[in-house]
This record gives C-alpha cells, sequence and structure tokens, in this order.
C-alpha cells in the first residue's frame, strides 16, 4: 500500500509530456509481453495512473482555452463592431 501512496505522490509532479511519454513506454512493454503477472499488473496500474494524470493536464488546457475563447464575447472586454455601430450613431 505505502508504494501506491507514494507512485500516486510522484505522478501528480509529472508535466504532461513526461506522464505521456511514460505511458507510452509501458504500453509498449506491456503489448512486447514476456513479464510476469505481478510485472504486468504493476505495469497496468502505473499506465492508470498516468492516463489520469494525462487526462487532468488536458482537461486543464481545454479549460484554458475555453476561458479565452469566451474573454472577448465577455461586455466590455470586446470593443467589437458593437462598440463601433454605438460610437457611429
Amino acid at each position: 500500500m505505502t508504494d501506491d501512496g507514494t507512485t500516486a505522490a510522484a505522478t501528480g509532479t509529472l508535466g504532461y509530456e513526461q506522464a505521456r511519454d511514460e505511458l507510452i513506454e509501458v504500453v509498449r512493454r506491456l503489448e512486447a509481453g514476456g513479464t510476469s503477472l505481478e510485472e504486468s499488473l504493476a505495469l497496468w496500474e502505473r499506465g492508470e495512473e498516468l492516463a489520469k494524470v494525462c487526462r487532468h493536464w488536458l482537461e486543464g488546457a481545454r479549460a484554458r482555452l475555453d476561458a479565452a475563447l469566451a474573454g472577448p464575447a465577455a461586455p466590455g472586454g470586446g470593443g467589437g463592431p458593437e462598440g463601433t455601430v454605438a460610437d457611429a450613431g
């Protein structure tokens, strides 16, 4: 159980690229076979943790993109065509 907690804590500090690269390596090793059942299970669990890290980073990126796209549409923030029409009148 201690190993799981330590691994989970270490995984939380990984950047997206690091987690993705390690996940690719885990998948490669699982697909290659030749590992014991215990080793395969450990690899699978590590892969699940890494996938969660990647998902977390991607969800954060999506939220930032959504916020950036929504920003200019906010009242008073755009100064777009609506402001031009009001100034012309």
